[in-house]
């Protein structure tokens, strides 16, 4: 059995945005039992992370971290044409990652106790992210 749900994350700019309910909702949409739970952002300058989900702090820690690896403006690169964040977020999202695999089990993506799934929006302006959620089961 294959199923496949698209969402569209309307980002704020930079930072996290908890996607946890929704690919839990495209899971149980499938009907699949057991199987594998594929997430996948389709975009360059955004990111999908399993991450802590019990501590804010977490995150922006993350966040202070690639602001320190990867500074927005830093000469060091000649691809800007979208602004000073453009290439910086390419780098972030290469350093990360686009796809994600999660188990199913008893009709649900069997995350631990305290991971969430989370699109980083490395932009500093708003987007609209695509992420196709795919249930093998």
């Amino acid at each position: 059995m294959y199923h496949a749900q698209e969402l569209t994350v309307s980002t704020r700019g930079r930072g996290f945005h908890d996607i946890t309910p929704e690919v839990q909702q495209a899971v149980a949409a499938s009907g699949a039992r057991q199987g594998l739970c594929t997430v996948f952002l389709h975009h360059t300058s955004a990111s999908l992370i399993l991450c802590e989900n019990a501590d804010p702090d977490v995150r922006k820690d993350l966040e202070a971290f690639f602001a320190r690896l990867v500074k927005d403006g830093d000469p060091m690169f000649q691809h800007d044409a979208e602004g000073p964040d453009d290439m910086p977020a390419h780098v972030r999202t290469v350093l990360t990652q686009n796809s994600l695999s999660i188990p199913i089990q008893d009709g649900e993506a069997k995350l631990g106790t305290w991971q969430g799934l989370y699109v980083w929006e490395h932009r500093t302006a708003p987007h609209r992210r695509r992420v196709t959620v795919s249930v093998l089961g």
